[in-house]
């Protein structure tokens, strides 16, 4: 989605301070507005808001959320003063200043940059309307550019240690419109979270209602795909966020987490390193160093070949692992008393030292008031989502202190609270499990494990999710409609492009293995699909448009249109094909711009199609395209979707009409 610029100007027809009359909505339509399109926002100004009420709720609004304001100052109209200085209270940055040619300068901007605009009889001067066009472009992309790097609001200059308020707090209570769609928004997000389907993360992720939520809308989706452990893509989505908000720390913590669980150690500890640099005191970065440190230490001695007492050896010779993974969650611990996370992880690698070692570690003389913090603070927890691992760390606290009987009663209050959590319930036998690898506390440990394992015993584990050995993507033209003007796809090369198509998926070694993904048009889609059966591969369909709108726009017009539907029924109801997935369903209504227009429902599908392939994995998508180079009937055809995936992949098999017929 767009940048987002609001326009602070007067409206109509006004005299300057010479008496010439300035004709501002051309200079709008002519100038600003081509001028800020061409550097890739979507601009509105106040007089285009279609909502009936008092324009200054919608003009706050903008002033708070837009990505860029630009300020009109050929003449002093207090609107634009007043717009002016909301938006430098507000924000420290995003302002672009602009006016004609003025005999005097007001002193409060006299030393701000602006762009001089020519003007001829009170309207854009025709002979340089095509230069200032391009300077103002050029002046807005540095602006947007350097974000992060100059505030242009006086308030902030002068006032260094102003922060600027969260946009969350500043709800404007009568522009309900922007906060249902954001919510909305954001409740599709977690839906498609919780049914498996980070393709439509990735693109709700690109469609946050209003683009200054990007930064928002990036963490939402990565928070989202690494609860679906689709690590690649979560850290795209913080990176995306960083590039915007390079102090957001939430944002730099989570990008460091997903190159941890990629196997990046080295990037992720600079991540960590970066943030500990700014925030000292930041407990959940601590925390994750902490986990970092101690993944290093596993790895060091947890080799599947080796005997539990060469584990144990091992574990023991990497004490200086060992004692570097304590003093990080020591030092996170003390920074927050709170945190048991840190609190038990510390204690139980303290008492696993003197346990591999025999000899006290530089911690135990705070070992005792550590376990009664850890104690304290876990059983003063509230959150309702927190209750299972608060319980389940006053269960490895009785580990560390307790009797196998005493063990198994604190787990058991725990796996209470887990509520059938399968996932939860196997990472805490996970953690036990490692213990016992190296025979720490054995008898405590067995009954720990004993207890988890009974509890898992009666909960069905999730069943292993299919996946495909190759996703194959698939798009084309339709067949003809009768009577159309230049041929591109004629009713009578249908077998032409079938056996193209064929030859194409057993080059690419399709097998009963793979997935076939399209949208199931007449003409290319269902050929397709067609041979995809006729190898055995599974066939998920993604629609742009309910079926019945779907069916009349994209496969009824053809040629023969009755014979392709009965196909697409038959293709349908085909057991190996996976019932469709309905665009308007799964992601709701299109977006809309700032002028209410509707974006095109095939790009999006295309953008949909694309991430569903690379979800699966980016080494096992191929794309087959049958199209015959040229620009379609309109967007969001082949062309479109090619070039996604050149962009992301770059595997692609063009099947080139021209050549075919």
């Amino acid at each position: 989605m767009k940048l987002h610029a609001f326009i602070a100007m007067p409206f109509g027809t006004k005299p300057d301070a010479n008496g010439t009359p300035i004709h501002f909505d051309l200079i709008y339509t002519r100038l600003i507005k081509p001028a800020l399109e061409l550097a890739g926002l979507d601009v509105i100004r106040a007089d285009e808001e279609d909502r009936a009420g008092d324009i200054r709720l919608d003009m706050f609004q903008e002033l708070l959320m837009a990505d860029l304001v630009l300020a009109d100052l050929t003449i002093d109209s207090p609107n634009v003063w007043y717009e002016l200085g909301v938006r430098h209270a507000l924000r420290c940055r995003g302002v672009v200043l602009v006016q004609g040619l003025r005999n005097t300068n007001p002193f409060d901007t006299y030393t701000d940059r602006k762009l001089v605009y020519h003007l001829s009889d009170g309207a854009p001067d025709p002979a340089q309307l095509e230069a200032d066009i391009k300077k103002l472009a050029e002046l807005t992309r540095a602006t947007l550019d350097a974000w992060h790097e100059r505030t242009v609001s006086p308030v902030y200059s002068l006032l260094p240690n102003l922060t600027e308020p969260n946009w969350k707090t500043l709800r404007i209570g009568a522009v309900n419109e922007f906060w249902d769609r954001h919510d909305d928004w954001a409740a599709r997000i977690e839906s498609a979270r919780k049914a498996g389907h980070p393709e439509d993360i990735l693109v709700l992720a690109d469609e946050a209602p209003v683009t200054a939520l990007r930064v928002e809308a990036r963490l939402k989706a990565g928070k989202a795909l690494i609860k679906g452990r689709h690590f690649n893509f979560a850290l795209e989505q913080f990176e995306l966020a960083a590039a915007f908000d390079p102090d957001n720390v939430e944002a730099a913590r989570a990008l460091g987490l997903c190159l941890q669980r990629l196997g990046r150690a080295d990037d992720a500890r600079a991540a960590y390193e970066k943030i500990l640099s700014e925030h000292p005191d930041d407990v959940e970065t601590w925390s994750l160093l902490g986990r970092l440190d101690k993944d290093a230490w596993v790895a060091a001695w947890n080799r599947p070949d080796n005997t539990a007492a060469q584990r144990r050896s091992d574990a023991a010779y990497e004490d200086a692992l060992l004692l570097k993974a304590i003093n990080t969650y020591v030092t996170a611990f003390r920074v927050a008393p709170d945190h048991y996370y840190s609190g038990i992880n510390a204690l139980t690698l303290i008492h696993l030292y003197r346990d591999l070692t025999g000899q006290k570690s530089p911690f135990d003389d705070e070992a005792d008031c550590m376990a009664g913090g850890v104690a304290w603070a876990a059983g003063c927890q509230q959150d309702k989502n927190e209750l299972f691992w608060a319980r389940a760390t006053l269960g490895e606290l009785a580990v560390l202190r307790s009797d196998p009987a005493g063990v198994g009663a604190a787990y058991k209050a725990a796996i209470t609270l887990a509520d059938k959590d399968w996932f939860a319930l196997d990472s805490t036998l996970g953690q036990l499990r490692l213990l016992a690898s190296i025979g720490f506390a054995p008898d405590n440990v067995a009954a720990g494990i004993a207890t988890f394992e009974r509890a898992l015993g009666r909960l069905n584990p999730p069943e292993a999710e299919w996946q495909p050995e190759k996703v194959h993507l698939f798009s084309g033209h339709m067949i003809d409609a009768p009577g159309r003007k230049t041929p591109r796809f004629p009713a009578d090369k249908e077998a032409i492009a079938a056996t193209a198509i064929s030859r194409a998926l057993d080059e690419l070694g399709a097998s009963n293995r793979d997935l076939a993904l399209t949208q199931g048009a007449s003409g290319g889609d269902l050929l397709f699909a067609e041979a995809a059966l006729a190898r055995g591969m599974r066939v998920q369909l993604l629609l742009p448009l309910p079926e019945p709108d779907f069916i009349a726009q994209s496969i009824l017009p053809a040629s023969n249109g009755d014979s392709w539907r009965k196909r697409y029924y038959q293709l349908r109801d085909n057991p190996l094909c996976l019932p469709p997935r309905v665009m308007p369903d799964c992601l709701g209504p299109l977006p809309k711009d700032s002028q209410g227009d509707e974006a095109n429902p095939f790009e999006r599908c295309n953008q949909w199609l694309l991430n569903a392939a690379l979800a699966l994995g980016i080494k096992r998508s191929r794309f087959i395209c049958l199209w015959n180079g040229s620009g379609g009937d309109g967007p969001g055809g082949t062309e479109h979707m090619l070039k996604e995936v050149q962009e992301r992949t770059g595997q692609v098999t063009w099947l080139d009409t021209r050549q075919m017929w």
